[in-house]
């Protein structure tokens, strides 16, 4: 709920301009680990991709030195970080939730209800705002489909964000006003940089590296966000696991004192 969450979690708060008080959640392992492996017929016997005979045809496997990017990424470091990146994910020491649902009390009297499933087969969000004068839906396709792992030939662009995904979708934002016909607002795409953040990042945080063209404008661009802030948006994620492992709410003082 941290590593894959807190981005979000920090949307969130900055959209709504507030920040979080208590949380509840739910996690469970219901499709990657062993015992669902072999439930679901999944289940292959290695240990790790890199050098597996039966890794070869499985699609959940990762081939780190069939890409130039992994390789030098992660598998040339493992004799510095002991890092392995391409275990098998239906072994037995995976035990990470994969299917997350958490419930979320703000100091301003706004709840948030958030589902993570980390193996849905489209990559992506969907984020509704329900206030006095109707509801606001964003819906955005990173990625419709994912092609088997085996078969990544840009760790560049497909893992880490930096161009579109091969298979990346559109994005629709819906006002639905009270009592009048739905409003599709005119939205531009952008899934290359992270969605188009990252140029305007660097822009706030450095100005632009091509001086020949303008900076980024908008409210994205002002660094406006603070260490509170991210720790606000660690602290959600670190309240659900804490309710996971506890299965009552928590209070996100408890995990940092100087927030009420």
């Amino acid at each position: 709920m941290v590593h894959k969450s807190s981005h979000h979690f920090d949307l969130v708060n900055w959209w709504l301009a507030d920040e979080p008080r208590e949380v509840f959640g739910y996690g469970r392992l219901g499709f990657y680990g062993r015992e669902a492996g072999e439930r679901h017929g999944l289940r292959r016997e290695y240990d790790r991709a890199h050098g597996a005979d039966r890794a070869a045809d499985d699609p959940f496997a990762l081939d780190l030195a069939a890409n130039d990017t992994l390789r030098a990424l992660y598998l040339d470091a493992e004799r510095d970080d002991g890092y392995l990146r391409d275990r098998n994910v239906f072994d037995g020491p995976i035990t990470i939730e994969d299917d997350m649902s958490v419930l979320v009390r703000y100091a301003r009297g706004a709840t948030m209800t958030y589902h993570l499933t980390a193996y849905s087969p489209w990559e992506g969000y969907r984020v509704m705002f329900n206030g006095s004068a109707g509801r606001l839906e964003l819906e955005v396709e990173e990625s419709r489909w994912q092609p088997p792992l085996t078969r990544v030939t840009s760790a560049a662009g497909a893992l880490h964000g930096d161009t579109a995904a091969e298979h990346a979708g559109g994005a629709r934002l819906t006002l639905r006003p009270l009592w009048q016909p739905p409003v599709e607002v005119p939205l531009a795409v952008a899934h290359e940089a992270h969605g188009g953040g990252d140029p305007r990042m660097l822009d706030a945080l450095f100005g632009p590296a091509d001086l020949t063209r303008p900076a980024h404008t908008g409210a994205a661009t002002h660094p406006t966000a603070t260490e509170r802030d991210g720790a606000l948006a660690l602290a959600v994620g670190l309240a659900a696991n804490r309710s996971f492992e506890t299965g009552r709410p928590v209070r996100t003082g408890e995990l940092l004192p100087g927030i009420r």
